[in-house]
């Protein structure tokens, strides 16, 4: 695949970002794609490998390595290289709903499993994504594809993130009245409120509503169902529902203070940070300025918050991490193609870096006690270091540190799904808080399905996208008895 001798010939190079000290300068997308040649001499990287593990998507050691979706990875590289765009689009769409969102917020499992990465360094196997999409936008050819033929039946799907998209575009593909019912004013789920605009422009995921409206889905906002719409009535009109409602439960800190003013969830800050940009309140851009901020988790929503908090014009920002810090490269016991578990800077410490002149993430580290001042505001935090020796982590006595904090913000990863959707379904749930269905399936009972992180718990979008495909094909086969899907 690619050009035969491509990887030795060419080196890897990334689309180009804007340099931090500018970028922090507004809430836009700071990647640009290469130029149209030397895009096609990335996908002459792509070896003929013999077997792609790019495209195997299976559990190594509790991780996942290769790309969920089984995207055909070799085939559009080398469509790519050989200047055939149209087909690399066809055969990217064949596995993928929504090349626009993973190409832009997918760790690329692909990457880490690419064989090319053994002793060099991996193909650029998301940026070439990217560049395949784009181009289908910007050239016209993601034109409605609406059924010929209608089957009579309907399907609810139930919250509108990555997983339920997918689920419902697959399903109306097919040829399925479906209808989607979103408590937010916007559809998109955490692709909308949780992931910042500099990493996914919501232009973006606005194209794709569009678009899918065009082809026929119905959506209905503002409908939370469980408290003001019924899903006993969805249930009863709607042949089958897919809940796919997501993992939105956020993790709490149970400590000493936790009711001052000024500490709040990572996942509302982002939201109310994205609402107030698409709406032009400048006022509720500012919730971090002047502030020292602190932001408990090191994931990517906390990078996330980082960044965000840079642009508001914080006064600093430290990013506690409970866990030891990864090594920089891979470890004898973490070999290829596993899922690489070393330590990486991500956008949002570059900007951090830049600016306050030093990595903004402590290690081994987590809160003991928030500090409000006379009126109940947040105004500092106890923080402590953590000794892991014994296996579990255990406070380091006489480590106490304070740090003056005005805006304290939790981004401790999820817990599961909301409890009264499940409920409003009589869905079980399973100690992972997770709806509970038999291993590897997606039915819940009588005509009920589930998808993504509702199922799963806390996971990738790319991986919901795949969640979404399976569930839908599974909807298909108990509507019609058969599935093509």
């Amino acid at each position: 695949m690619g050009k035969s001798t491509g990887f030795l010939e060419y080196t890897r190079t990334e689309n180009t970002a804007v340099e931090p000290l500018e970028r922090i300068k507004t809430y836009d997308e700071f990647h640009r794609i290469l130029p149209e040649e030397e895009r096609r001499v990335q996908a002459a990287r792509c070896m003929d490998c013999g077997v792609p593990f790019c495209q195997n998507g299976k559990i190594l050691c509790g991780m996942i390595s290769g790309c969920p979706l089984n995207n055909l990875i070799p085939e559009w590289n080398d469509l790519v290289y050989r200047q055939r765009p149209e087909l690399a689009l066809e055969r990217l769409l064949m596995t993928n709903n929504f090349p626009e969102f993973t190409s832009r917020v997918c760790p690329a499992l692909c990457e880490k499993a690419c064989t090319c990465g053994v002793y060099d360094e991996p193909v650029t196997v998301r940026d070439n994504e990217n560049a395949i999409i784009e181009y289908g936008f910007e050239n016209g050819l993601m034109e409605p594809q609406i059924p010929e033929v209608r089957s009579g039946k309907t399907v609810a799907v139930i919250g509108s993130g990555p997983a339920g998209l997918a689920a419902a575009d697959t399903l109306n593909k097919r040829g399925h009245t479906v209808t989607v019912f979103e408590r937010e004013d916007r559809a998109g789920g955490l692709l909308m409120y949780g992931i910042p605009n500099m990493k996914l422009d919501k232009g973006i995921v606005g194209r794709r509503i569009s678009l899918m409206e065009a082809e026929g889905v119905t959506f209905v906002y503002g409908a939370d169902v469980g408290k003001n719409t019924s899903g006993a009535e969805i249930c009863e009109k709607y042949d089958a529902v897919v809940l796919a409602c997501g993992s939105s439960k956020p993790r709490d800190i149970a400590v000493q203070g936790r009711d001052a003013e000024g500490i709040s969830f990572a996942v509302d800050f982002l939201k109310a940070t994205t609402k107030a940009l698409l709406s032009g309140d400048e006022q509720g851009l500012s919730a971090a300025k002047g502030k020292n901020v602190i932001v408990i988790g090191g994931g990517d929503t906390g990078n996330d918050c980082v960044g965000t908090c840079i642009r508001q014009g914080c006064a600093s920002v430290t990013q506690l991490e409970m866990m030891p810090k990864l090594p920089d490269t891979r470890a004898d016991n973490n070999p290829w193609p596993e899922w690489p578990r070393v330590c990486k800077t991500d956008y949002g410490q570059e900007e951090a870096i830049a600016v306050f002149g030093h990595d903004p993430r402590q290690y081994c580290t987590t809160v003991k006690q928030f500090k409000a001042d006379e009126n109940g505001k947040l105004a500092s935090v106890v923080i402590v270091k953590l000794d892991f020796s014994s296996g579990k982590p255990q406070p380091v006595e006489g480590s106490e540190n304070e740090l003056p904090c005005e805006l304290c913000l939790i981004a401790a990863g999820f817990l599961g799904s909301e409890d009264y959707v499940a409920k409003d379904f009589d869905a079980d749930l399973d100690g992972h808080s997770n709806v509970k269905t038999e291993h590897g399936k997606h039915h819940v009972s009588a005509n009920i399905f589930t998808a993504g992180d509702m199922h799963i718990g806390q996971s990738l979008v790319v991986r919901a996208i795949r969640e979404g495909r399976d569930c839908a094909s599974q909807v298909d086969e108990y509507l019609m008895g058969y599935t093509n899907l």
